[in-house]
This record gives C-alpha cells, sequence and structure tokens, in this order.
C-alpha cells in the first residue's frame, strides 16, 4: 500500500487545494491520499473557520473520490497536533510500503523550523507543491506537483474571492464566512 498525507489548515479549501489532490492522485499511485486538517497549525494562533466547518467542507468537497480520505485525526486532538505525530499514526495505522508526505513550496522553505522536522524527512518521502514565482530549481532529488494557481489561504482569508473556492462548496463556504 502507498499513502499520501496532505494535511493543513484548509481555511479555506481553495482550488488549488483540490487540483493539488487531483495532481498527486494521477501521479503518484495512491492507494489512498489522507488530507488531513489541523485543529490548529502549530505556527498559527487561530483560524478563521472552526475545525469542524473545515471538515465539514473538506469532506463535502471530496465525497465522491474513493481514494480521498478525510481525517479527523488532528481535529480530534483538540489542540495543534505536529506533522510527525501524524505521519507516526497514519503509519502505524495503515502500514504502508510508501508513505509521501505533500507540502507546498512556501513550507518547504522553512521545513527546518518546523517540529523535529529530520525525523519527518526520514519517515516520509516529500511531495514538494510548486508554483510558479517561486525558486523551483532547488528540488533535485525530490519529487515535486506543479501546481500553477495563484493563490494563498492568507490572501483568500483576506478578501473571500468565491472564485478561488470549489464550486460544490461555495454557498457553504459564504454561509459559515463570520
Amino acid at each position: 500500500m502507498q499513502i499520501a498525507i496532505f494535511g493543513g489548515s484548509f481555511d479555506p479549501i481553495h482550488i488549488a487545494h483540490e487540483t493539488i489532490v487531483n495532481e498527486a492522485l494521477k501521479n503518484l499511485n495512491l492507494d489512498l491520499l489522507i488530507l488531513v486538517p489541523t485543529f490548529l497549525n502549530p505556527h498559527k494562533i487561530k483560524s478563521h473557520l472552526s475545525p469542524n466547518e473545515r471538515l465539514f467542507l473538506l469532506s463535502k468537497n471530496f465525497e465522491n473520490q474513493e481514494k480521498v480520505l478525510i481525517s479527523d485525526y488532528e481535529i480530534n486532538q483538540n489542540r495543534p497536533v505536529y506533522s510527525i505525530e501524524s505521519i507516526k499514526y497514519f503509519k502505524e495505522y495503515y502500514k504502508p510500503e510508501k508513505t509521501y508526505f505533500i507540502i507546498g513550496a512556501d513550507n518547504y522553505a522553512k521545513i527546518n523550523t518546523w517540529h523535529r522536522y529530520s525525523e519527518i524527512l526520514k519517515e516520509v518521502e516529500l511531495v514538494v507543491v510548486t508554483r510558479n514565482g517561486f525558486c523551483n530549481d532547488i528540488y533535485d532529488n525530490i519529487l515535486t506537483l506543479n501546481v500553477d494557481i495563484n493563490i494563498s489561504s492568507t490572501r483568500l482569508r483576506e478578501n473571500l474571492d468565491l472564485n478561488f473556492v470549489p464550486n460544490k462548496i461555495k454557498d457553504d463556504v459564504k454561509k459559515f464566512w463570520h
């Protein structure tokens, strides 16, 4: 079995997240892609949407994708959870032959600030999501997925633009947006 773990705040989920999922399924020969919304990102002090709202939006958006699992593992911990904890949990639970860990180029650039990052690098094969405008020539020995959609969750939160929200959940995002 081959799995990939793609965690994040998903605050809110946007079309780049959707594209990352589709590209990972197309390119990584996965048996299962696990989306793991955070209770609270350890590098942040709050989320805009509640953990359960984000879980609902992810579940609804990917409900018909058979190889995609939306996990409530981190949300159920009711605290910020470090990536290494989730990686170890899913590896123990599924006992895969291969575990990929999908992160954006922005996070890869600062992975050395992550809790137990050297252990993460031993436990998984990183897959870095690159996009134009970022220095993409530093990924010589790392798998990459190129997703050239110029959107960030931070900018989307600052000025909610529903053009970047998947159609299936636009009404729900409008309803949840405070």
